[in-house]
């Protein structure tokens, strides 16, 4: 993977603070050339650096007002299909493979409560799922956030 240097550490905190910057705003803003931003952000955008845009939208913009959280117990021996029918579900919007007493952690967006008793529904169903627990979420008290770790990485206090 590609390591970070504090010139793309200073780019990725004035997009955290700015995402819809152009690469001429970027360069002003940092006091470096065009080209210079613009290679930097290929070199970016190669090495993964970058998430999807998608994790931006939001879900309640789409119909989806109610999240959850779901943590699923799975006989492993299936778990690369059950994995493989999860992400057919479209309310299923992250999963992580976890270690204790779950094996998933998945998050789920929904209309409301009726909707969230289907989508549980269609993951027990699912060849190999042996149980669910569902936690409804109450609200975001802190976003997915990367600002805090690039200051940190650059020495900065806290902003």
């Amino acid at each position: 993977m590609y390591s970070l240097d504090q010139t793309d550490r200073m780019l990725l905190r004035a997009l955290s603070d700015e995402p819809r910057s152009t690469f001429v705003a970027l360069a002003q803003k940092l006091g470096l050339s065009r080209n210079t931003v613009q290679a930097r952000m290929a070199r970016l955008e190669e090495s993964n650096t970058f998430l999807s845009f998608d994790r931006r939208v939001n879900t309640i913009a789409l119909g989806y007002p109610l999240t959850a959280f779901l943590e699923v117990q799975v006989q492993q021996r299936y778990l690369t299909q059950i994995i493989a029918k999860l992400a057919e579900i479209p309310e299923i919007v992250q999963a992580h493979g976890m270690s204790g007493q779950s094996d998933l952690f998945v998050r789920v967006v929904c209309t409301d409560a009726e909707d969230l008793f289907r989508i549980d529904g269609t993951i027990l169903a699912v060849e190999g799922v042996e149980r669910t627990e569902t936690s409804l979420a109450m609200g975001e008290v802190i976003p997915f956030r990367v600002a805090p770790l690039l200051d940190r990485a650059d020495g900065h206090a806290n902003r």
